[in-house]
């Protein structure tokens, strides 16, 4: 190929390259020839040579060499060679190399041209590529370019100074008087630039804010404008006047009528105007009733607006683009919590949802039809979630079964529903619930002693018909151990009646031992379950301490210390077997001030907090280091070990969701284990709060609800002074290994700016050898998208009020 080749020649030759190796021989050709033309003092073709380079630059080949070369053609008095040498610029270089400096000179040149072309060009490299240094050179030219008679340049420099007002936010009180002033323009251009300045002025200056509530009737009457106008070849799209315009001015309005009344009021009869004419069969349409819909929702509207925004997002989910039904659902998931009721009309738009062929809109219309859960439609809400849950995707089956859990907790009308509920997500999904399930459900069933002998039958008949959803395979485990003379008896009224031996029950439960299905958890439920069966039967003992024996020499070291230790209990101890295999005890769920989503088993309370707004109401646990960091603050070297071994309190063997031994969740057990079941009264006097921690306006405070005894009430409450929303708000606490902890759930785990709310959490704290108390306390929330994580520690409490 020839040096002195067209662009459209060269194009054409590398589009027909065959293999990428031709092409990057064709393409090394050509650049060598540029630099050779490059290196010539007089060359009448350097634009047409760094146009082929820019081409060649798009590729993705290196083009660095011709960075020099556009700072020449900017410096050329001919408009073509200008125009080039400009393109090369926004495109090879940025603000970073030094080479962008060379050109602040021949830019501020051009900004006074006599040509408003020329003009424009240098206005777009300046917004395109400006360094912040050569936006503080020429701010003032580019705010004397606003006050141009020239409508073609006052759009560019208005497109200009918003770039400069986001490299550079202290210049922009230079360019408020001309913002402002270009509201009065006709051309939509312009206006569109002018809105868009004034909106990032307004966003990093809370005073120019104020001063631009101002114009919040002058821009109310562009907006009437726009809805009103007829036809226009130049602006309508798709039967919408400017939809591009009325979009970045409804945006402007949600900024200035945020906790603002007076601002909101002015624009309330314009939104419901937009909100009644605007056709939304359309996209166009479609994007300013959504913007409508976002700003009535963020600014101070009146009640019957934010309603008929609701019902435009209701259309919405009717709509065939799917991308549409998802941002509605996006918006309504938002302001759920606020206007629950107007939602509510949409809950069966809502739940057909959940049949979408999209993934993503399928997520979106679960997370809703959980937070539509109440105690009014539970029974219909919860039919369909279940419906749901037995055809959903495998990776929303944890996400659907833990909202489940949590609405059944809240909001159950029965025990039995309650029940009935778990079991079926056990037998739909139990691979896919959580850990916590398990020692939850068993407290459930613990605590509901009439319905007892229906839960044992139940739980059998799942057992036999499929042993491999492990968690349900656990608990029917636990309840025959626990129950199982009630399924021998094989009298329940509330269900149909099955005549179950002695040895049916031993042939299931070997089978769960034998089979290659089960975990190392779930054969210490069924072998524990099948030593307490030896205390319920009277004809099968040989049996099962046969069945205990084998695995005396069993691989796995937990499993063979709880049949050596029941062996034990065989052999020495055999007068006191009846009573370390008695039934658990009835646990009152009140005092342990625990939730579904909260640690169920022997009163054991996880370290990190719950959150409220995630599935089951449970923060995943932190990882074995980070536990240990936290629990290193407080650890005494003299502190006894934790006591191995699978037998609980009294002498009650405890299933493998009890025990945690030989790593650090274990000596988090022992902690935080042992807390009291009988609830502690609250006194009535008022407690005193001390700040204990204050940062980047995070505030956390701590009050003591009863005195420095054995049993003790303490208070955290969060509150954010700051001028951003704070969320995904955590509290983790430690104490020293002779005190025992308990953290109930939180009320919230999001705190809105200046202090408009408050995030409060209960600790329980029993400290028997009232030992010197102390705690730490580690903090983690997001802020401003980005995540902050602090540590606290408090050595001294405050008395309760008198």
């Amino acid at each position: 190929m020839s040096p002195s080749v067209r662009l459209q020649e060269m194009i054409r030759v590398i589009r027909s390259a065959r293999t990428q190796g031709e092409e990057r021989g064709v393409i090394q050709r050509e650049c060598a020839a540029i630099r050779a033309q490059f290196r010539q003092a007089d060359n009448g073709g350097r634009s047409h040579n760094l146009a082929k380079l820019l081409y060649v630059h798009m590729l993705g080949y290196p083009a660095h060499f011709g960075q020099m070369e556009c700072v020449r053609l900017i410096a050329s008095p001919r408009y073509n060679e200008k125009r080039v040498g400009y393109l090369g610029a926004m495109m090879l270089l940025d603000e970073n190399q030094d080479a962008s400096l060379l050109i602040t000179n021949s830019i501020k040149n051009d900004l006074a041209h006599s040509s408003q072309y020329v003009q424009s060009l240098a206005l777009c490299t300046l917004a395109c590529m400006g360094s912040a240094e050569m936006c503080r050179d020429l701010a003032p030219e580019i705010d004397r370019l606003l006050r141009a008679s020239s409508s073609y340049i006052k759009k560019k420099a208005t497109l200009c100074a918003v770039h400069i007002v986001r490299k550079v936010p202290e210049l922009g009180e230079l360019f408020t008087p001309a913002a402002r002033a270009l509201l009065a323009e006709k051309n939509h251009g312009v206006l569109h630039g002018a809105v868009i300045l004034i909106t990032e002025l307004c966003e990093r200056n809370a005073q120019t804010l104020v001063q631009f509530r101002e114009a919040v009737p002058e821009l109310v009457h562009i907006m009437r404008g726009l809805v009103t106008s007829g036809y226009s070849p130049e602006h309508t799209v798709a039967g919408i006047s400017d939809p591009f315009l009325q979009v970045r001015i409804l945006r402007l309005l949600r900024i200035l009528g945020r906790n603002n009344d007076t601002a909101s009021d002015a624009m309330n009869d314009l939104l419901a105007q937009v909100a009644t004419n605007t056709d939304s069969s359309k996209t166009a349409g479609s994007a300013v009733l959504y913007e409508t819909v976002l700003t009535v929702m963020d600014i101070k509207s009146e009640s019957g607006l934010r309603v008929l925004a609701v019902n435009i997002l209701g259309r919405f989910l009717l709509n065939n683009d799917r991308n549409i039904r998802y941002i509605s659902m996006t918006s309504l998931q938002k302001i759920v919590s606020t206007d629950h009721n107007a939602v509510q009309r949409h809950r069966g738009t809502i739940v057909d949802c959940l049949k979408d062929q999209d993934a993503s809109v399928k997520r979106r219309a679960l997370e809703l039809s959980l937070a539509l859960v109440s105690a009014i439609n539970i029974r219909s809400m919860m039919k369909e979630l279940l419906l749901f849950l037995s055809t959903c995707p495998p990776e929303l089956k944890s996400h659907a079964a833990s909202g489940i859990f949590n609405a059944a907790e809240r909001y159950s009308p029965s025990q039995r529903w309650h029940i009935d509920t778990i079991l079926h997500v056990l037998i739909t999904a139990g691979a896919d619930v959580r850990d916590e399930t398990v020692p939850n459900l068993i407290q459930l069933i613990t605590n509901a002693s009439q319905l007892h002998c229906y839960t044992v039958h139940k739980l059998y008949r799942a057992l036999v018909a499929d042993i491999s959803q492990q968690p349900l395979v656990q608990v029917a485990c636990w309840c025959i151990g626990e129950y199982g003379d009630s399924l021998l008896q094989g009298d329940c009224e509330e269900t149909e009646p099955i005549q179950v031996t002695e040895d049916d029950i031993l042939d299931a439960l070997e089978t769960v031992l034998q089979s290659h299905m089960s975990s190392p958890a779930t054969r210490g439920f069924a072998l524990t379950a099948t030593m307490k069966l030896s205390t319920r039967i009277t004809e099968n003992v040989d049996r099962i301490r046969s069945i205990v024996s084998i695995y005396g020499s069993c691989m796995d070291v937990e499993l063979q210390q709880r049949a050596v230790e029941y062996n034990a209990l065989f052999k020495k101890y055999d007068h006191m077997r009846a009573a370390v295999l008695e039934k658990m005890p009835v646990m009152d769920r009140s005092s342990m001030g625990q939730t579904n989503g909260e640690s169920g088993g022997g009163g054991v309370q996880e370290l990190e907090p719950t959150k409220p707004k995630q599935p089951e109401m449970m923060v995943a646990p932190q990882p074995a280091s980070q536990v240990c960091d936290l629990l290193d603050l407080l650890s005494d070297p003299e502190e006894p070990s934790l006591p191995g071994g699978p037998l609980g309190p009294g002498g009650a063997p405890l299933g493998p969701a009890g025990l945690m031994s030989g790593s650090a969740g274990g000596d988090l057990l022992y902690l935080l284990g042992g807390l009291e079941l009988t609830p502690t009264p609250t006194p009535a006097t008022a407690p005193a709060a001390v700040t204990v921690y204050d940062k980047s306006g995070v505030v956390l405070k701590l009050s003591c609800e009863r005195p420095l005894d054995a049993s003790q009430t303490i208070t955290l409450t969060a509150t954010n002074t700051s001028d951003h929303d704070v969320s995904s708000l955590t509290l983790q606490a430690a104490v020293p290994k002779n005190v025992q902890l308990q953290m109930k759930a939180p009320s919230g785990d999001s705190l809105p700016a200046r202090s408009s709310a408050v995030v409060t959490q209960t600790v329980l704290l029993n400290n028997p050898n009232k030992v010197s108390l102390k705690m730490r306390v580690r903090l983690s929330y997001t802020s401003q998208g980005s995540p902050f994580q602090d540590t606290v520690q408090i050595d001294s409490f405050p008395t309760p009020g008198l």
